[in-house]
């Protein structure tokens, strides 16, 4: 997937007393918008460029870094918040520039915002994209072989993240900081896709420039997480929901995919085959293609 780069415009988005988000975007500032929302500790720049150039090509596509990420005010320790603030953040960049409503899409915690926005903000939103996420809700799923299950029947988190995870927090020089990302990253990526060290690199790079320094930041993993379920809200949903599953997905296997396609309303269920929980090349050309799709079944 090799589109032509398109050419940014950058925006300062004040979300809060205090708080200002770097925003991008890229494409006809005329076509329907399409805001990307990353996951947990990850800059907007998470979003492949190339991926975002092919979007671009029939949405003025929108990216942003998270509070406490790339150039967006990093407060949470002088000024703590809620994961559901985040979700916040993502109305406020919609109204600084100037979008009464857009496409969404959004991966892992981003997907969990996308959630939130199609529960309380339905009439801002064109179609919702989630994908490497969990369910907002409480309601109980049906398994392939017809059995019924509830949320605690899905299956966990693979236990080589849980002992990565686990690791206590340390302060890194640069180099070392990027090797433990990529480490982070090979796990993330599952075990269908070989691991394309080269293109991390240069992601990881990439952020640590545009941050302007290499601290990982805590606050998502510390922020507040109550608040956030929205069960009746989804089963109600008539926002166009589309839900991509993953079949290598370490952090979520593909059945929070299938529970989630079955308790939010108006929602259809895809797979991106060999996709784990991360973005390498070899997924952006079926990843554009289903968003696309996606987002043009909504507009027609």
């Amino acid at each position: 997937m090799t589109p032509a780069p398109t050419v940014p415009r950058t925006h300062w988005v004040e979300s809060a007393p205090g708080v200002r988000l770097w925003a991008e975007e890229h494409g006809d500032p005329q076509a329907p918008a399409l805001l990307l929302i990353m996951g947990a500790a990850s800059s907007g720049l998470a979003w492949p460029d190339p991926l975002v150039h092919g979007l671009a090509q029939r949405h003025r596509v929108i990216r942003y870094d998270h509070r406490d990420t790339g150039r967006s005010t990093w407060s949470y320790a002088g000024q703590p918040y809620a994961i559901a603030d985040l979700a916040r953040d993502a109305v406020a960049v919609l109204d600084a520039l100037g979008v009464e409503r857009a496409h969404v899409a959004g991966m892992s915690l981003g997907g969990i915002l996308v959630q939130l926005l199609a529960a309380d903000h339905p009439g801002r939103l064109l179609s919702a994209t989630v994908f490497g996420t969990c369910a907002a809700s409480e309601a109980g799923w049906t398994r392939a072989d017809g059995t019924e299950a509830t949320p605690a029947d899905l299956p966990p988190v693979d236990p080589r993240l849980i002992e990565e995870w686990s690791r206590p927090v340390q302060e890194r020089d640069e180099a070392a900081e990027i090797e433990h990302r990529l480490r982070h990253w090979k796990l993330l990526g599952g075990d269908q896709i070989p691991f394309d060290e080269a293109f991390f690199r240069d992601q990881e790079q990439r952020i640590i420039r545009h941050t302007g320094h290499h601290a990982a930041s805590q606050a998502h993993a510390l922020a507040d997480q109550s608040g956030l379920v929205r069960t009746a809200e989804l089963a109600r949903n008539e926002v166009p929901f589309l839900v991509l599953s993953a079949p290598a997905d370490p952090v979520y296997p593909p059945d929070h995919a299938t529970h989630l396609s079955q308790v939010v309303g108006a929602a259809r269920l895809e797979e991106i085959p060999g996709m784990g929980h991360a973005l390498p090349p070899a997924v952006w050309l079926p990843l554009a293609r289903a968003i696309e799709d996606h987002t043009a079944r909504a507009g027609s």
